[in-house]
C-alpha cells in the first residue's frame, strides 16, 4: 500500500488515514507531497481525480477521502476492527466521524492544525460552539463507554478527532474534565507522537495555516 499525504505540520485529513495504518501496525509506503509548493494540483492529479491529500493506493485500487480510506482499510485489513465491535456503538462511532467529516466549520477556518505551533486566536461564536460541541461528544463517549478511547478500543472515530486534539493544545483550548482526559491521554499515544515528530521538523510555512499570533 502507498499513502499520498500533505504537509503534516498542517494537513489534518492526511493525519487520520496514517494513524490508522501506523496504530494497527499495517506496512505502507509514505509519499508525501508539498502542498506550498508550486504544481500542486498536477502532481496531485497523478494518484486521484480530486488532486487532493489523502489519498490510499493499493495495488490498482485508488482510494481517495479519509473516510473512504478508513473504511476500506478496516474492511480488508483489520476484519473490521477499526469499528467498536457493538452494532449500536458502530452506529454512533459512525456518526460522530460523519460530523466531523462534514461540519465544525468555524473550528476548521480558525483553528487550523499547526502542531508545532502555539498560538493564540480570538475565536467567533461559531467556533466556540463546535468546540462545545466536541467537548460533549468527547465526554459523553469516555463517560458511556468507560475510556481510554471514546469507545474504549482504538478506533477510526479516534483517527477522525486526532487532528482536534492537536488544535486544541496549539491554541490553548480549555475543555471540561472528561474532555480534558481524553486529550491528556491521546497525546500520549506513540503514533501521534511520532507523526507531531516529524511535524516539528518541517520547515516549510503554509502562511493562510499560521492562524493568530505565536505566544510569547
Amino acid at each position: 500500500m502507498k499513502l499520498i499525504i500533505g504537509n503534516k505540520n498542517y494537513s489534518s485529513w492526511s493525519l487520520r488515514p496514517w494513524l490508522l495504518l501506523s496504530t494497527f501496525k499495517l506496512e505502507f509506503e509514505e509519499i508525501q507531497e508539498s502542498l506550498q509548493q508550486a504544481g500542486l494540483k498536477s502532481r496531485l492529479g497523478q494518484y486521484s481525480p480530486t488532486s487532493r491529500v489523502p489519498v490510499l493506493i493499493d495495488e490498482s485500487l485508488t482510494v481517495w477521502d479519509s473516510l473512504a480510506i478508513c473504511e476500506y482499510v478496516s474492511e480488508k485489513y483489520l476484519a473490521h476492527q477499526g469499528w467498536p465491535n457493538d452494532q449500536a456503538l458502530r452506529a454512533e462511532a459512525r456518526s460522530i466521524c460523519a460530523e466531523m467529516h462534514a461540519g465544525f466549520m468555524g473550528l476548521r477556518s480558525e483553528l487550523p492544525m499547526n502542531c508545532r505551533a502555539m498560538r493564540k486566536v480570538e475565536l467567533s461564536a461559531s467556533a466556540l460552539q463546535d468546540i462545545a460541541r466536541i467537548d460533549q461528544i468527547w465526554s459523553k463517549c469516555l463517560r458511556e463507554n468507560s475510556g481510554p478511547w471514546l469507545f474504549g478500543e482504538f478506533s477510526i472515530a479516534d483517527c477522525f478527532y486526532a487532528p482536534v486534539v492537536m488544535r486544541f493544545k496549539t491554541y490553548g483550548i480549555s475543555l471540561s474534565e472528561k474532555a480534558s482526559e481524553y486529550q491528556t491521554f491521546f497525546l500520549q499515544h506513540s503514533e501521534l507522537n511520532r507523526w507531531v515528530k516529524a511535524a516539528q521538523s518541517e520547515t516549510e510555512i503554509v502562511p493562510e495555516d499560521e492562524a493568530g499570533e505565536p505566544l510569547a
